[in-house]
């Protein structure tokens, strides 16, 4: 079953490379692109009376200019409950130090953590449902 999924992300070289190994495994998946968590948020914030346009999955950086992961988490924890289906999220990012590991831990409906560049067999763990945090 082919996934939306959202990337938030303003490196292009990464959401290029993140988007080929997604289309390699489930050729149509649907991606739609943020370069930062304003306009993912406010997509999001549109959506919530249209549950098919909703994202399946979302792959969220931390760096980012206007509103960074941090903001868009804040922001996204208290829209989540007006959902109307489960949205599964992974932070992605080139460096995760301890600190954000615990920042991380405040929000509960974050599904793990991920060094860039991921490999594309976790990658696909992800996009199959069998990816463990």
């Amino acid at each position: 079953m082919s996934k939306r999924i959202y990337l938030i992300d303003d490196d292009p070289i990464f959401v290029f490379l993140i988007r080929k190994v997604i289309e390699a495994i489930d050729a149509a998946a649907g991606i739609e692109v943020f370069p930062d968590g304003e306009l993912a948020i406010s997509r999001i914030a549109g959506l919530l009376d249209e549950p098919a346009l909703m994202p399946d999955l979302i792959f969220l950086d931390l760096n980012m200019p206007v509103l960074d992961g941090w903001g868009f988490l804040d922001q996204y924890s208290e829209i989540r409950g007006g959902f109307p289906k489960t949205v599964v999220l992974y932070i992605i990012s080139s460096t995760i130090t301890p600190a954000e590991i615990e920042r991380a831990g405040e929000f509960p409906f974050i599904s793990g953590l991920i060094i860039k560049p991921p490999d594309k067999g976790r990658i696909e763990e992800i996009l199959t449902g069998s990816a463990t945090r």
